[in-house]
C-alpha cells in the first residue's frame, strides 16, 4: 500500500493554464498537456496556440499557454488585409506586425449593433491617446476593449466613420493612438449644357446673300450622378454612378439663298440716277437700311411696309435685305406706281 500511494502521488500534478491570459491553477494526474486540456474541455481551433506542444509529457508545476487566434484587418502600404493573431492587445499585435513597416495599422470592423470593434484590448501596460474631430483626447487604463475606451470619452462612431489603431508617435506619453476619423458619402447631381450644332442649306426661295434660320438650335442637357466621399472635411474620392443625356440638342438649320436678284427698270424707258435714290433714302430714313418706323409699321431705307415689301417679291423683313436690295424694290416700286409712294420726300426733292 505504502509503493501504491507513492505512486499516486507522483502521478499528481499541480499546473497553471494561461487561457488568453487568464491563469487558473489545476491538479491533474493527466500525463501530457493534451490530456490536461482535454480535462479542461479545450478543443484547439485553425490558429490557436498552445506552448508547450501538447505531446509533451506533463510534469508538477509546468504552465501552459493557451492563445485563441483572432482575425485582424490590417492596413499595410494603402492595402488591407486580413491576418491571424494571437495577440492579447492591439500593442501586442502591431509589435508582431512590425516587420511590414511603420505605417502599419489596426484597422476596426463593425459590430452587430453598430460599434466600432477590435477583438482584443488596446494596451495592457499603460494610457492611449484618441485623434478625433481635430484634438487629442488621452485615456489612462488602455487595458480595454476599444469600444469601451471611445465610450468612456463620449466619442460616437458614425456608420461611415473609419477607426485605426497605430502607433503613437515618439515622446506622445502613449504607445498607441487610436484615430476616429470621420466619412461623410453623398451623392451630387450636375447638370451641364450640350452646345447644338448648326447646318446650312441651299434655298432657291431666298435671294443670294440672304439668309434664315428654319430650325432654331437647341442645347441639350447632360446629368451627372457623383458619390463623392469626404474624409474629415476634405475630398477623398469622386465616383461617377451615372452620366446621361437627358435631353438631345436640336440642330440648327440655316438657309442661304440661291436666287439672282431682279433688276428694275425706271418708268418710261428711262433711268433714274443713283444720287436721287440716296437723296431718297436720307430723307426717308437717314440713309439707314436698318431704320423701323417709330410706329414699327415701317422699314428700311425707303420705309416700306411689310406689304408693299412682299407686292415687291420681298421676303422677310425690308431691314433684313441689303441696301442694294431695298433700292432694287424701291426702283420696281416707282416704276410700277410713281413718285407717289413718298409723297413728302419727292415732293421735297422736286420729283412730284
Amino acid at each position: 500500500m505504502a509503493g501504491g500511494s507513492l505512486a499516486v502521488a507522483r502521478a499528481h500534478k499541480t499546473v497553471t493554464l494561461d487561457v488568453d491570459g487568464e491563469r487558473v491553477s489545476i491538479s491533474t494526474f493527466a500525463g501530457t498537456i493534451s490530456g490536461v486540456l482535454e480535462s479542461q474541455g479545450l478543443q484547439l481551433a485553425a490558429h490557436d496556440t498552445v506552448a508547450p506542444d501538447p505531446s509533451t509529457g506533463l510534469r508538477d508545476g509546468d504552465e501552459i499557454v493557451v492563445r485563441s487566434g483572432h482575425p485582424v484587418t490590417v492596413l499595410s502600404g494603402g492595402q488591407e488585409q486580413t491576418v491571424w493573431t494571437t495577440a492579447l492587445s492591439a500593442d501586442e499585435a502591431l509589435t508582431s506586425l512590425s516587420a511590414r513597416g511603420d505605417d502599419v495599422r489596426l484597422v476596426a470592423s463593425r459590430s452587430s449593433a453598430g460599434r466600432a470593434d477590435l477583438a482584443m484590448r488596446l494596451d495592457l501596460d499603460g494610457g492611449v491617446d484618441v485623434q478625433v474631430d481635430g484634438g487629442t483626447q488621452h485615456v489612462e487604463d488602455g487595458a480595454v476593449s476599444l469600444d469601451a475606451l471611445l465610450a468612456s470619452i463620449d466619442v460616437t462612431v458614425g456608420a461611415a466613420d473609419r477607426v485605426q489603431v497605430v502607433r503613437s508617435a515618439a515622446g506622445s506619453g502613449a504607445a498607441l493612438t487610436v484615430v476616429v476619423q470621420r466619412v461623410v458619402v453623398q451623392a451630387t447631381t450636375t447638370v451641364s449644357e450640350i452646345p447644338f450644332e448648326t447646318v446650312t442649306e441651299q434655298s432657291a426661295d431666298l435671294y443670294k446673300g440672304q439668309s434664315r434660320t428654319s430650325v432654331a438650335g437647341v442645347a441639350g442637357e447632360r446629368t451627372l450622378i457623383e458619390q463623392i466621399v469626404t474624409v474629415d472635411g476634405a475630398e477623398e474620392s469622386r465616383t461617377p454612378l451615372s452620366d446621361v443625356v437627358t435631353r438631345a440638342p436640336v440642330t440648327a438649320v440655316v438657309q442661304q439663298g440661291t436666287k439672282a436678284r431682279p433688276v428694275a427698270v425706271a418708268s418710261g424707258g428711262s433711268s433714274v440716277g443713283g444720287d436721287v435714290w440716296a437723296a431718297l433714302a436720307r430723307c426717308e430714313s437717314g440713309g439707314n437700311p436698318l431704320s423701323v418706323s417709330s410706329s414699327g409699321a415701317y422699314y428700311g431705307l425707303y420705309q416700306f411696309s411689310l406689304s408693299t415689301w412682299r407686292a415687291m417679291g420681298g421676303s422677310g423683313l425690308p431691314t433684313e435685305a441689303s441696301a442694294e436690295e431695298q433700292t432694287q424694290r424701291a426702283q420696281a416700286l416707282q416704276a410700277r406706281s410713281g413718285w407717289g409712294q413718298w409723297p413728302a420726300c419727292a415732293r421735297s426733292l422736286g420729283l412730284l
